[in-house]
């Protein structure tokens, strides 16, 4: 973590003499983007006027006047375009799939056959009713997930600094902007330093622009360097540029996952059209009613396209996003949550991620004999409390006496940044005399004082011995006179790793994803922290490392490949990093927080920003963390393994169903010249079968220990096994009852319509396992789904709803008969997986009895178990870690008797 700490509220240069209460002269800005003379004045005007039009001053607004202004003004943000509701809706009648469906539709109106004509309008109706809702309701989730990302501004309402969100500030608010905001509304500085803006997003600069005291500051810019005091000025439409810094939900990109679900679509479209036209083309040849054929192809085209697909895809990623944001990850590209389920190297920052950001204040090397409480007070001076920075506070609560800080006056503080590594204070004393005081990384602090020569020996023999015990080090230095710098001493911080971290990498480990250990800390620091979370001591040093435009050796970018973490990083190593392993064909996950993180945070495949994090690092992640610690993102590796699980298991219903429907009814026309359904038939089919499978985002599955691949050769082959079993499952009914019982045509549609639907159905509880279906537990609501439709389909049998009647009696055969096949089914689709996904045989378990077992993954998977079933408690963090041993260990020995008998 940088030191970003914050000065003590100084009060500012110049003044405004009129009250803060009194209501602005003139509304601040224009309409969006103008440039109308009075925005112009506003941001050129001298300040004492600007304050005048703005009823403001540097002591801010009350909150009562807030109120005000924003009743008058309106929120500080772009009103987003809303799409009119009723014209939406009618979108879902326009497109290819509702273009045949309202085809067959006209066609069933023509030859009179109005039972076809209602039924397929409901299908029509039914499926724009759906799809509108699903889609209103993920774009709700979505909304929800925002909001709880809106940025934050640090205003001064009542003479106190608050932080209220960026839509609620008003023209003549006083804000503070520090390293790695993005500016919420346009302002002008305070009197104080200047800072450093990047304003690419708005006029395409590519370096950071220098503003100084009166200068404009426009929303959307990021401070890159600097801190600094501003007046706001316009706010939402009236803005420079016209646009707030909405940077974190961005155009929805398509994942590589679904991009292969709408391939098996296309597929799934060329093949029934295929099928439907050699249909047609027979039945024309025959000199079949050509209206009815028509009507006939129409319908079964709908029926085989996967209408629900698009719907499926949006609500299981909508639900995804909900859970992982009750897990406090918030989602904000929703692709992102394929791309996670394949991730295979995870580079984590340490500090706060690894380490409980907690730091403690250790015994300080001093030089020259000075007392280690006054080399504390110095860094204390050069530290500011209000942004609440964790070495700040920790050197600040080092002081033994809080009443000591009250003598001194800081005059001028400098807060952090990149570029200077360092904090730097002026200040005045009891006695009114002059000093200044720094702090940064050891080498900073030497580079600068002018008693280096002899101090370096002693110093750097300090920082390498904290080092060794996983302490990180901090320089401090004084000077009487501005520039003649006196190094005094070094400071000792211990971060300690995080309770669970031991067992969340090893969890990890199990799962297939190999953590490395990204952190700007020493070598020795990197090492010793790594070997007490048992992640392996081979760490780089980052600063041999090449930057962006480096291209490494194949020599180099293996020992980058193979190597457990990196130490003295700089952001640009982080992008490198990142780079090098996706080369290496790696699908990357990154941590950062920083303002200089974003690049790596974008190039990543999954960039991950943690807790506490910037404005700019949660626009540029693809995940925003809301919870500290690695735990979490584990837990969100894991639902999106889940959710992968869930669309890999529709793609292979959807197939194997699509196959089955098109396959049985081409095979009985062509062969048989037989319609073995009706048209009304084909369209209840697929209403019950798209209806019930939304429910397959709520389903019980098991994630893979190991980063999901789409595997289309294990999809299509599982699929068409099964598709192919099911035409001979329905072709041996249809001999059943047309041999042996010799029923008449239109009770043998109605026999094969139900056997159609209930087999269906029965195909994803066999689909939504690897396993035996029975291996994992269906969702309750899947569950009633297909229980819900599949009553519906056998009582429209039974009772002969636009269809001949079947019975009770033949229903009951039915039902008996597909549940049988799904039994064989079962099987085959086990034999299946065999094939086509085989798995290597395991060792001999002579030999494996003969090696010594490394415990510890398993030790450490269980204790993280233990770890949340007890509801996430870091105190018992040993207690875990021995209660695991112990189920293990006894487990080995059990194991070990057995086959010993």
């Amino acid at each position: 973590m940088t030191p970003t700490a914050e000065k003590p509220e100084a009060k500012p240069e110049a003044k405004s003499e009129s009250k803060p209460e009194t209501k602005p002269e003139t509304k601040p800005a224009a309409a969006p983007g103008a440039k109308s003379d009075a925005q112009k004045n506003l941001k050129s005007i001298p300040m004492e006027e600007l304050q005048k039009k703005l009823g403001s001053s540097p002591d801010g607004l009350s909150q009562d006047e807030a109120k005000k202004r924003l009743t008058q003004y309106g929120p500080n943000e772009i009103a987003e375009k809303k799409e009119n509701p009723y014209l939406k809706f009618l979108t879902y009648f326009w497109g290819p799939i509702p273009w045949m469906i309202e085809g067959a539709v006209i066609l069933s109106a023509v030859v009179r056959h109005w039972p076809d004509f209602f039924i397929i309008l409901l299908l029509l109706l039914s499926n724009a009713v759906v799809g509108f809702w699903e889609e209103h309701q993920a774009g709700n989730a979505i909304a929800a997930l925002k909001k709880q990302l809106a940025i934050k501004a640090k205003v001064k309402r009542d003479g106190k600094w608050t932080d209220p969100s960026a839509k609620e500030l008003v023209p003549g608010d006083v804000i503070r902007l520090k390293l790695g905001d993005i500016v919420p509304a346009d302002a002008r500085l305070l009197p104080g330093d200047p800072v450093e803006v990047d304003q690419s997003a708005l006029t395409g600069e590519s370096l950071p622009a220098e503003k100084k005291p009166g200068d404009a500051v426009f929303s959307g810019s990021i401070i890159r360097q600097g801190e600094s005091e501003g007046m706001v000025y316009a706010t939402g439409t009236d803005t420079y540029f016209g646009k707030t810094a909405q940077m974190v939900q961005g155009p929805e990109s398509v994942s590589h996952f679904q991009k292969a679900v709408l391939k098996i679509g296309d597929y799934l479209i060329v093949l029934a059209v295929v099928l439907v036209a050699l249909i047609v083309t027979v039945a024309l040849f025959r000199h079949d009613p050509v209206m009815g054929t028509l009507e006939f192809a129409l319908v079964l085209l709908v029926a085989a396209i996967p209408v629900a697909m698009p719907t499926v895809l949006s609500v299981t990623m909508a639900v995804g996003a909900r859970l992982l944001a009750k897990k406090q990850a918030i989602i904000t590209r929703l692709s992102a949550i394929e791309e996670l389920a394949g991730v295979d190297i995870l580079c984590s920052d340490k500090t706060g991620t690894l380490t409980q950001n907690k730091l403690t204040l250790g015994d300080p090397f001093t030089l020259n004999g000075i007392p280690a409480d006054q080399v504390i007070l110095w860094a204390a001076l050069a530290s500011r409390a209000v942004d609440k920075d964790t070495i700040d506070l920790a050197v600040i609560g080092g002081v033994k006496d809080d009443k000591t800080l009250k003598g001194y006056q800081v005059v001028h503080f400098q807060p952090f940044d990149p570029v200077h590594k360092r904090t730097e204070a002026t200040v005045k004393g009891g006695d009114g005399k002059q000093f200044y005081v720094a702090k940064g990384a050891p080498q900073v602090i030497l580079k600068m004082a002018t008693n280096a020569a002899e101090a370096k020996a002693g110093v750097e023999k300090a920082v390498d011995g904290f080092a060794g015990r996983g302490f990180r080090s901090l320089g401090v230095a004084r000077a009487e006179e501005e520039g003649k710098w006196q190094i005094v001493g070094v400071l000792p911080m211990f971060d300690p790793p995080r309770k669970q971290a031991k067992a969340t990498i090893a969890s990890a480990r199990e799962m297939g994803v190999s953590v490395k250990m990204v952190t700007g800390d020493q070598m020795a620091i990197a090492k010793e922290t790594a070997k007490q979370l048992g992640m392996g001591t081979n760490i780089l040093d980052a600063s041999g490392l090449g930057d962006i435009k480096h291209h490494e050796t194949a020599q180099a970018a293996e020992a980058i490949e193979k190597a457990d973490g990196f130490a003295q990083v700089f952001p640009e190593h982080k992008f490198h990093i990142v780079d090098v392993l996706q080369q290496r064909g790696h699908i990357v996950g990154m941590t950062g927080d920083g303002v200089n993180d974003a690049p790596a945070l974008k190039k990543a495949d999954c960039g991950i920003a943690v807790s506490g994090a910037t404005d700019t690092a949660r626009a540029a992640a693809s995940i925003v963390l809301l919870a500290s610690g690695l735990s979490v993102i584990i837990d969100a590796i894991k639902e999106s393994r889940r959710i992968f699980q869930r669309m890999n298991s529709y793609a292979i219903y959807r197939i194997a169903e699509t196959l089955r429907v098109l396959f049985f009814m081409t095979l009985a026309i062509l062969v048989f010249n037989f319609y073995p359904l009706t048209a009304v038939m084909i369209v209840m089919l697929a209403l019950l079968n798209d209806g019930a499978i939304l429910s397959i985002a709520y389903d019980n599955v098991h994630y893979k220990n190991k980063p999901e691949a789409w595997n289309m050769r294990l999809v299509l082959g599982v699929s068409t096994v099964l598709g192919v079993i099911g035409v001979v499952a329905a072709f041996g009914l249809f001999y059943l009852g047309e041999r042996v019982f010799h029923l008449d045509r239109d009770h043998i549609q109605t026999l094969m319509y139900l056997k159609l639907s209930v087999a269906g159905h029965l195909t994803i509880f066999l689909t939504r396992t690897r396993g035996p279906f029975w291996s994992i537990r269906p969702a309750k609501i899947l569950w009633m789904a297909v229980l819900g439709t599949q009553t519906i389909a056998t009582l429209i049998a039974v009772y002969g709803l636009f269809m001949t009647p079947l019975g009770w009696g033949w229903a009951a055969f039915v039902w008996g008969y597909a549940l049988a096949w799904a039994l064989v089914n079962d099987r085959v689709k086990l034999l299946a997986y065999r094939i086509f996904d085989p798995t290597k045989a395991p060792l001999l378990s002579k030999k494996l009895a003969e090696q010594p077992i490394d415990l510890t993954p398993d030790i450490a998977t269980r204790a993280y178990e233990i770890y949340e079933e007890r509801g996430r408690h870091d105190g018992q963090a040993d207690q875990d870690w021995m209660e695991a041993e112990t189920e293990i260990r006894k487990g080995v020995q059990a194991h070990a008797k057995a086959g010993s008998r």
